[in-house]
């Protein structure tokens, strides 16, 4: 294939010579002159394992060429790749400019074209930005609508700098943002000897994905520097916590506890928080990014209640209580929580928890809810029928489509999946103990 690169820096010069590599025909565009001149030369412009070789390869049998002429490159390329940085400013915000440039410089290079351009945007940019930042820029430069001149894919770059050619060809996964179901398929095909999982979306969601890949990086690297600050000031050896930690691949190193829901509860994860970070202070060991664990779990419940409150229904029903399904251990459950905050904003409550037998509730699970919830018992209900007057029931669990559908029918709203808006549902987070 033969394709244009907009941006030769580190994710361009890599996507071009590793692409290079694979046979196709690669056309650098950059408006820096020296860029330019050193991949005509055969030379990197970036320092990266393998990559001064593939370059001067390329370059030998005449893969890659650079210019500094837009025009020129898309005019003979089938698809354009934009690879241009989106920096922060000085408010934090990001930089869209050079994005936006590229886009610009595409668009009027479209005019006069009568083949249709494939064009993959790697840059990092926050959601909304293709649908509606580039696609209207590209549709008022090209004097076209996307679909008829060119097609718009997402495209997330995965590359760890030192060791981006080897990740290049063995990515973590394969995602492309697309406008229509089957407008990545051109792009797929440069992969197509590479064996990895394949994601094809809608694009803010590819966008989305970048981010959160990120983000969870840095929270890692917190994570672990918090760990290791907390160690240092007990006299322990943090390297050996971790190792031992990250052995576990069922719940810590896996995809347990990442799905979207409601709080976190039970008898372990806020005590435990408040324990370890009583301990670290009595050190004067600062740990920023697990103090900050416990309110932003308040700030989810409050959002729920929030939410609630915001539909104006007075009778409200729950399905679920205790803070994990198949327990009645109401210890810290942010449902109980939610359940106390509503009575005491004057909603008519009617809870069904299967599991939840009040006279067997013993010791501290017991102290617990007479001390939150003293009226209880007479907010509890025998059966899922006894929900029927409620204006809206709150799904804690999962229950059985029939009923869902039939509360559907009867006109009573119901909150359901994901923490968004009002609706909530326990993510099942917590242990046993």
């Amino acid at each position: 294939m033969r394709i244009s690169i907009f941006g030769l820096g580190y994710v361009g010069v890599v996507t071009a010579g590793c692409l290079a590599r694979l046979g196709h025909a690669i056309v650098g565009v950059d408006p820096n002159i020296d860029k330019v001149e050193m991949l005509n030369a055969g030379q990197s412009p970036i320092v990266e394992d393998q990559i001064d070789e593939l370059i001067r390869k390329g370059r030998r049998a005449r893969q890659i060429r650079a210019t500094s002429n837009a025009l020129e490159a898309v005019a003979e390329t089938e698809m354009a790749i934009v690879c241009v940085g989106t920096p922060s400013r000085r408010n934090g915000s990001l930089d869209t400019q050079f994005v936006e440039a590229a886009a610009a410089e595409i668009g009027r290079s479209l005019r006069e074209r009568v083949a249709p351009l494939v064009i993959v945007f790697r840059s990092t940019m926050l959601p909304g930005t293709m649908r509606s930042v580039l696609i209207p820029i590209l549709e008022k430069e090209s004097a076209s609508t996307a679909g008829e001149k060119f097609e718009t894919l997402v495209h997330p770059e995965f590359l760890r700098e030192g060791s981006s050619v080897e990740d290049f060809y063995r990515p973590p996964k394969i995602v492309i943002g697309e406008r229509s179901a089957g407008a990545g398929a051109t792009l797929l095909q440069l992969y197509s000897h590479i064996k990895t999982p394949r994601f094809c979306t809608d694009y803010e969601t590819a966008e989305m994905v970048k981010y959160s890949d990120n983000l969870f990086h840095a929270l890692k690297i917190t994570f672990a520097n918090e760990i290791g600050h907390f160690c240092q000031a007990h006299g322990i050896n943090a390297d050996n916590v971790m190792e031992i930690f990250c052995q576990d691949t069922k719940l810590n190193l896996s995809s347990k506890y990442l799905r979207p829901g409601f709080a976190f509860g039970g008898s372990c994860l806020p005590k435990d928080l408040r324990a370890f970070l009583y301990a670290a202070r009595q050190r004067d060991t600062k740990l920023p990014m697990l103090e900050s664990i416990l309110p932003s779990n308040k700030a989810q419940i409050e959002r729920a209640l929030d939410g609630i409150l915001q539909t104006g229904a007075r009778r409200v029903g729950f399905v679920g209580l205790a803070f994990k399904t198949g327990t009645d251990d109401l210890r810290e459950s942010p449902l109980v929580t939610l359940a106390e905050l509503l009575t005491g904003k004057g909603i008519e409550l009617k809870i069904y928890d299967e599991f939840v037998q009040i006279t067997r509730l013993v010791g501290k699970n017991k102290a617990y809810v007479e001390r939150h919830l003293p009226h209880l018992a007479r907010l509890m209900v025998s059966s899922l029928q006894d929900l029927g007057n409620c204006e809206l029931i709150i799904l804690g669990r999962h229950v059985d489509s029939l009923d869902v559908n039939k509360w559907k029918a009867a006109g009573i709203r119901i909150c359901e999946g994901a923490l968004t808006d009002y609706r909530c549902q326990s993510s099942d987070v917590g242990s046993a103990a």
